[in-house]
């Protein structure tokens, strides 16, 4: 492959799945180039962890967009609505939770292609997974594949023949595998960061959705987590 044909655009939050995406996507040997955005989320503090991932798995450039998606609210991320805490798998399953961000990862791929059009990549990698999900509608392999098909459609790359491909390696994973995925590739899970509600100190909350997901994935795969072994639950 050429120089060109082997960049990608990585999406990088700064959590354990878009961590071991990137270190898939430099594993395949993709010169990456980061995307992360400051989007007015209550847990801005994740942007200092993909800063931190993006040094240590060697991608070639990072940037963060400032795109404030507190105009619009909607969301417990966004918007002055409580991050539900403490709930069972049932619950975690049942419907779209109030953690779902208005087509936030339609925005954030329409960024990420305007950003591999300018740099000339052949690929972007997301870590959207539809095994543990949390009930995400733009986490499912049916979006990710019209996407797919609307960036080949609506760009001056795809108009001349250079198909851009979506990369989801994390689409069909358990947490478990994930993590142990994770581990294999030389991710650091203590340079992460994943909980929607820290406290100020950045503390992971212990009992949100993604916190209890990654728990269970670390216990699942038969190793501490780094960040979750040793905080306990708040209230």
């Amino acid at each position: 492959m050429s120089g060109e044909q082997n960049r990608a655009v990585c999406l990088l939050s700064g959590g354990l799945d878009s961590a071991t995406c990137l270190a898939i996507a430099r594993h395949q040997n993709y010169e990456s180039y980061c995307l992360s955005f400051d989007y007015g989320q209550r847990h801005a503090i994740e942007l200092r962890a993909a800063a931190r991932v993006a040094e240590h798995l060697g991608a070639k450039e990072h940037r963060i967009v400032a795109l404030d998606l507190r105009a619009f609210g909607g969301s417990a991320l966004t918007a002055n609505i409580d991050v539900p805490k403490h709930r069972n798998e049932l619950e975690m399953g049942n419907g779209i939770p109030v953690t779902y961000v208005p087509a936030r990862n339609t925005i954030f791929l329409s960024f990420a292609l305007a950003y591999a059009e300018v740099v000339r990549a052949s690929a972007i990698f997301i870590g959207v997974n539809a095994i543990d999900y949390s009930g995400y509608p733009d986490c499912r392999p049916e979006f990710i594949h019209a996407f797919e098909n609307l960036a080949n459609l609506a760009t001056r790359t795809g108009v001349e023949g250079a198909k851009l491909r979506m990369h989801t390696p994390l689409i069909a994973m358990g947490k478990a595998d994930i993590v142990r995925q994770a581990i294999a590739l030389g991710v650091d899970p203590g340079l992460t960061h994943s909980c929607y509600d820290p406290d100020p100190d950045g503390r992971p909350c212990g009992s949100c959705d993604s916190c209890l997901l990654r728990l269970k994935g670390f216990e699942a795969a038969g190793i501490p987590d780094p960040l979750l072994a040793t905080v306990p639950p708040r209230s």
